[in-house]
């Protein structure tokens, strides 16, 4: 398989690293955060979204505070097994996990940021924005009922484009992924047939189509297919300069998959109705609202038998919630609002060493 054609090879490096604290980019100016632990290092794995990200955080954080972060892109399935698993100090997943799951691992999540999952084509003729596609026709392609670019319902939506007799190849994740959860949850809001034959899971027997490891994997098989169509995260669509489909959303309205409008369909978040921070992000209503949007998540355990190395992972993400953002924006993802931000703080108070007390409680 293709590498992912990353417009910046660093990027794309950095997400697929082991010890993402290595990569050779230059950090972002720190602003004030409490001090670290001097020395050591974090283990982590799961969700690709995050990653270049995740690698950019630890790169400033290694600066500055000598602690390393070792993350494993491996996707969201693997992050929530190693960490019930218990063979790395975190796991991350872009599927949050229902508060039942949490209860039953003693298991807890809090969100980083917010992002959108895009559909991405390589179709001849087609550039970023040019074809239109609603919900239910979306998972039509990926159903395979809908099999040609010229086909009707295509073209319904599109006059005016020059839509080539080619035929559709879907691309999908081959490995468990939080972004296809939220595609496949998408897909079974909008469409009764897709919700009846396929569902909704990070892993899943699909109608159609080809698979890809990662959201670099499906990028670099819609790059080099002529004809495809996937989905990543919008991140990894812009870096790779792919061709995207606009959607329409909850309230009828076509939008382009931007900052603002994964912003938009994240303003109604009530994170305080959200039980073990439960909360999906899709076909939410507004106008200007993209229709695949979600934040991920962080998984560590309440009860911690190392005290010390949980309290140098909260810290890490501590110093990420206070100094972040402006590398996050710079990526492509969008950050959590401060009262959101401060909530998770306060939730820390119950992730408890061995002597019943919280491993780490933040400043203010």
């Amino acid at each position: 398989m293709q590498k992912t054609p990353f417009s910046s090879i660093g990027l794309a490096l950095c997400a697929a690293a082991l010890v993402l604290a290595g990569c050779n980019k230059a950090p972002d100016q720190a602003k004030t955060a409490e001090p670290a632990a001097a020395g050591g290092s974090i283990a982590g794995a799961g969700a690709t979204f995050p990653a270049p990200l995740y690698a950019k955080w630890a790169e400033a954080y290694q600066t500055e505070s000598k602690v390393s972060l070792n993350y494993q892109a491996i996707g969201s399935g693997g992050g929530i097994k190693q960490i019930k698993a218990k063979t790395v100090d975190f796991g991350a997943s872009d599927k949050p996990l229902k508060p039942e799951e949490l209860n039953e691992a003693g298991l807890y999540q809090f969100p980083t940021v917010m992002g959108g999952v895009v559909p991405v084509l390589n179709v001849p003729g087609i550039e970023a924005g040019q074809v239109k596609l609603s919900g239910p026709l979306l998972a039509d392609i990926f159903l395979g009922k809908v099999t040609k670019w010229n086909a009707p319902e295509i073209a319904k939506l599109n006059a005016g484009v020059n839509l080539p007799n080619l035929p559709i190849t879907v691309v999908h994740r081959s490995d468990g992924s939080g972004t296809t959860f939220l595609f496949t949850s998408y897909l079974s809001i909008v469409n009764p047939a897709w919700k009846d034959k396929v569902g909704a899971s990070d892993s899943l027997e699909w109608p159609t189509g080809l698979g890809g490891k990662g959201n670099d994997g499906v990028a670099a098989f819609v790059k080099q297919t002529s004809g495809s169509i996937g989905y990543v995260e919008y991140a990894y669509a812009k870096q790779n300069s792919m061709a995207y489909a606009d959607l329409q959303n909850h309230d009828g309205q076509f939008v382009a998959p931007e900052i603002d409008a994964f912003s938009a369909a994240a303003a109604g978040a009530d994170w305080s109705k959200a039980e073990g921070n439960f909360l999906l992000l899709l076909d939410q209503p507004g106008a200007k609202s993209w229709p695949i949007t979600g934040a991920t998540f962080i998984l560590v355990y309440k009860q911690q038998t190392d005290a010390a190395k949980a309290k140098q992972v909260l810290q890490f993400f501590d110093w990420a919630y206070k100094n972040g953002d402006d590398a996050a924006k710079a990526l492509d993802y969008v950050p959590l609002p401060t009262e959101v931000k401060d909530r998770m703080r306060g939730q820390w108070a119950d992730i408890k060493g061995p002597d019943g007390q919280p491993v780490y409680t933040p400043a203010p």
